[in-house]
């Protein structure tokens, strides 16, 4: 879906050559509007007039053949304050009707309002019109393949059209690799797609295999992925939009492709739906989608440790005990808490990178469905300014999320008498010792945020399918995140952002990428290796 942002007025747009007219009108400017003498105001008075147009946002007047407009259809929604929120609202009530109609135009006038708005009003609009068809043997494009947005001043809100199309980028391509099922997104497709997303300018991609992770010491992601015929992927994606000396954010998403729960086998009922457990790992890829968009002046690296948990009779096993790439020892008390063996190894891996702040970001825990249901997103925070950062950028972006606690108390369940620790503690505050065990693997003075999205990365039903979330509030944050390094060091804002440079050729074995966002160790066994080859 292409978007085009124009300034016009709401009667130049009732000349819009369109299959469909959509105006959204704040109360206060709906008041302010009442001697105005275009065709859509008179009849939009002369409804109000005669009680036919409900107050609150999201109600409709619809109309068709309406005199004076070229579209055929019409549709008048009330956008109550002209709020982020209310507009999102009123923008998904106005395409309910469309849905399903054979459109390829569509307007959308929007007057006068803020930013914010105008970034969830193309959200919604996209949202609210995707079709998924990578699986199905009749794919039918989505209809409506132009939007022609209108507004009184084109400039002033041109931040939050840019945005809003960036976040829309980058949350369809999160919800077309969770939609998938598990056959058509193995880690192996996963870091396929990771490669052809790292095409995009200022992108890079390292994938690193079996072998690999092996010689790492991730024995815990190991440990994870052996009952399974599918080999695992380590993915590495790097986006450089400032200096090389900025220190990056680094965003990890768990990427289960597909999770029975292993040895500790889930219910068959719904079991299809853990599909989306790589919601994580999808919003990161999204991100980074959303990122080659934008481009903004901030450095982000995305890990991603891909992989099946399996049953099988190389499975791990509840009692197994197992050593981490942080050389720590877990107990594996339940084989179904996987994601977090396979973050804790990841997390490890990224305080090489020295992060200006560290986000995981998992479907992790039933346990957080239960405590916040699919409204917000579960945040986890050591530091109250990151905290702080994310709330106000879930705030912004309409991708919520509610912090919750990280008391040490909590993780006195961990406790193992054969290992450092268990990766379970039993069914109480489930959500938050999953989170106190996460936390066992990030160093004591870096900046750490953990989100759990279990609740919120897809929904079920009839209208089951990825929410693409929280790619909104981690391309807000990163937007916000370049504001803040600008305003740091504004002698640096003025260099060009560095370009990658790409390899002549591929990497013998897995695909690789050179990037100037450089790790601050390597691993020992690479160190032995190049000593080795110096002496040869």
């Amino acid at each position: 879906m292409n978007f085009e942002l124009k300034s016009v007025s709401l009667a130049q747009a009732a000349e819009w050559e369109v299959d469909a007219l959509l105006v959204l009108c704040a109360d206060e400017v709906l008041a302010a509007s009442r001697h105005a003498q275009d065709p859509i105001s008179v009849w939009v008075q002369s409804a109000l007039a005669a009680k036919d147009l409900e107050e609150g946002a999201g109600k409709l007047l619809q109309a068709y053949g309406l005199p004076g407009v070229t579209a055929r259809r019409l549709l008048f929604v009330r956008a109550g304050d002209g709020s982020a929120a209310q507009v999102r609202k009123a923008a998904l009530a106005a395409m309910a009707p469309l849905k399903g109609l054979k459109l390829k135009t569509l307007g959308v006038y929007a007057g006068s309002l803020a930013v914010a708005a105008i970034n969830a009003l193309v959200q919604a609009v996209a949202d609210a019109s995707y079709v998924y068809t990578a699986t199905k043997s009749l794919p039918q494009p989505r209809a409506i393949r132009r939007v022609d947005l209108g507004v009184t001043d084109a400039g002033a809100v041109r931040s939050g059209f840019e945005l809003g199309c960036a976040t829309v980028r980058g949350i369809e391509l999160a919800k077309e690799w969770a939609n998938r099922p598990a056959n058509h997104a193995t880690p192996t497709l996963l870091a396929d797609a990771a490669r052809q997303l790292a095409k995009k300018s200022h992108l890079s991609a390292e994938i690193l295999g079996p072998a690999e992770v092996e010689a790492l010491g991730m024995g815990a992601f190991m440990a994870v992925s052996q009952g399974s015929e599918q080999p695992l992927r380590f993915i590495v994606l790097k986006y450089q939009g400032a200096h090389k000396s900025v220190a990056p954010v680094v965003l990890v998403g768990k990427g289960v492709t597909f999770d029975t729960g292993g040895i500790s086998i889930k219910p068959a009922a719904e079991m299809d739906e853990m599909k989306f457990d790589m919601g994580g790992a999808a919003s990161v890829l999204g991100t980074f989608a959303a990122l080659a968009e934008l481009k903004p002046a901030v450095n982000v690296v995305g890990l991603i440790p891909a992989c099946e948990n399996m049953p099988s009779g190389r499975a791990v096993k509840p009692g197994d005990v197992v050593t981490s790439m942080s050389g720590q020892t877990i107990e594996v008390l339940n084989t179904d808490a996987e994601g977090r063996l396979i973050l804790c190894d990841a997390l490890t891996y990224a305080q090489r990178f020295e992060p200006r702040a560290l986000i995981d970001i998992a479907t992790l825990t039933g346990a957080c469905v239960i405590a916040l249901g699919g409204v917000r997103a579960g945040l986890f925070a050591n530091q109250d300014e990151l905290a702080q950062q994310l709330q106000e950028a879930g705030a912004a972006a309409q991708d919520l999320c509610w912090r919750m606690p990280l008391d040490d108390e909590y993780a006195e369940g961990l406790k193992s008498n054969f290992a450092d620790m268990g990766n379970v503690a039993g069914r109480q505050a489930g959500v938050v010792t999953a989170a106190k065990f996460l936390q066992k693997f990030v160093q004591e003075n870096q900046a750490w945020a953990h989100l759990d999205i279990a609740g919120v990365a897809w929904k079920s039903g009839a209208a089951k399918g990825s929410t693409g979330r929280p790619v909104g509030l981690l391309l807000q944050y990163l937007v916000d995140e370049a504001a803040r390094i600008a305003a740091d060091q504004p002698a640096r804002v003025v260099e060009k952002p560095v370009r990658l440079e790409k390899p002549a050729s591929p990497a013998p074995t897995t695909a690789t990428t050179a990037s100037t966002i450089a790790p601050s160790a390597k691993p020992a066994k690479a160190k032995k290796a190049a000593k080795a080859r110096k002496k040869a």
